[in-house]
């Protein structure tokens, strides 16, 4: 009713304006015979429609319907164009209290705003302020044709549930109940503006892209820290983690021993503390990394200028004030991950090194060190490759304005 009664307004306010959209999501033997009414009350009134099947992927039915309307929605939209939706104020009352049901902060009770400016997509809810009850008397008078959706009325669904044997329960007792919550979401729209403008601030001091300082994240409060943490950690994606999964974050990652090598999976990454910063990883990087890398030597031949690829980068092999003999050029030289114990003795410093506290020292990423591969020939260390570039071993082989692979990318 309320979506047909949007369809009929919109047509004598913009009747050049608009398209329409019905989306079918091929649940209900009855899907098909409803797109053929939607087209020809759109023939009717003149107004181009289209029809668009989807697929429906498992998992909760109200969540991934919803999601796979919105496809279809982007695949249909124009630039500039706006998508008109027909969510009044019971909607907004039910989905206020199903989300303070399920644990909702102040973002989830700001519920849907009547323009929804999204990053494609802008949202106009034109009869968010009008009750079933008026909708109802509207369509009567005018003679709206529209269809019963069977599932409105299925209470296994928690929206049906919520309208069908809560709503009256509360309404006796609240008589104004719906209107309340509906401005409750109104009120925690305006608080959530603010919490954002102070988010903002915070986001911009605290991270760079995929990292967040640790030191600075201390410097706030308890309460700004985890909606930073949460936010930090939604990126991108539509919605935010848990309460519980933010303090998961917090008590089994940032507040771990620094030694520790802690992480925590969430969303396709993996966040890690490394040092006084938290990092967000690729899942395949990190999985990567704790793979048991092979011991079987490669065979590796250098040329000057030429460009080679190795487990930690890109390299090119150039002339430098201080390198690796000519004689090795074009030569056989052996490449090997570390098996462990292995020393160095770096050129320009004293001394014998052990290669593990040279990497620690040099804070080479924990998720990277697998990528580190020595250079040697006849059992000799000439260097090793690190994503922090090439590291020249002292040895017989080095000259003055010989080569080193040089780090690229």
């Amino acid at each position: 009713m309320d979506s047909m009664l949007l369809l009929y307004l919109m047509a004598v306010l913009c009747p050049q304006q608009i398209r329409a959209i019905y989306i079918n999501h091929q649940l209900q033997a009855a899907n098909d015979d409803w797109a053929i009414f939607v087209a020809e009350q759109c023939q009717q009134l003149n107004i181009p429609y289209i029809v668009e099947h989807v697929q429906v992927a498992e998992g909760n039915l109200e969540n991934q319907a919803r999601a796979a309307r919105y496809q279809a929605y982007q695949k249909h939209l124009h630039p500039n164009d706006i998508l008109v939706l027909a969510h009044h104020q019971q909607d907004q009352a039910e989905t206020v209290m199903l989300r303070l049901l399920s644990g909702a902060g102040v973002s989830g009770l700001s519920a849907m705003k009547v323009i929804d400016e999204r990053e494609n997509l802008t949202l106009w809810r034109p009869l968010l302020d009008i009750s079933r009850e008026q909708i109802c008397q509207w369509a009567e008078q005018s003679s709206l044709p529209y269809v019963d959706d069977p599932t409105n009325m299925d209470t296994h669904y928690d929206r049906a549930w919520c309208r069908h044997e809560l709503w009256n329960i509360l309404q006796s007792r609240y008589p104004k109940m719906q209107q309340a919550l509906a401005r409750t979401s109104y009120l925690m729209q305006d608080a959530q503006e603010i919490l954002t403008d102070i988010l903002q601030q915070d986001l911009a001091v605290c991270t760079h892209e995929n990292r967040l300082d640790l030191a600075k994240l201390n410097g706030l409060t308890s309460a700004r820290q985890r909606q930073l943490l949460s936010a930090w950690m939604k990126g991108q994606d539509t919605y935010r983690p848990s309460f519980e999964m933010v303090q998961r974050l917090q008590q089994e990652v940032i507040l771990s021993k620094s030694d520790a090598q802690a992480a925590l999976h969430w969303n396709e990454y993996y966040y890690v503390r490394f040092r006084q910063f938290l990092y967000r990883l690729d899942a395949e990087i990190y999985l990567e990394s704790k793979k048991e890398q092979p011991f079987v030597a490669q065979n590796l031949e250098c040329d000057l200028e030429q460009k080679i690829s190795v487990a930690s980068g890109d390299f090119q092999i150039q002339v430098q004030k201080v390198g690796l003999s000519y004689s090795l050029l074009r030569k056989k030289l052996e490449l090997n991950h570390r098996r462990g114990g292995e020393k160095i003795h770096l050129y320009g410093r004293v001394g014998t090194w052990a290669l593990k506290k040279a990497i620690q020292d040099a804070h080479i990423f924990p998720w990277m060190r697998h990528t580190i591969q020595i250079l040697s020939i006849d059992n000799v260390m000439l260097g090793v490759f690190t994503p922090n570039g090439f590291w020249l071993a002292q040895s017989d082989y080095v000259e003055v304005n010989g080569w080193q692979p040089n780090l690229v990318s």
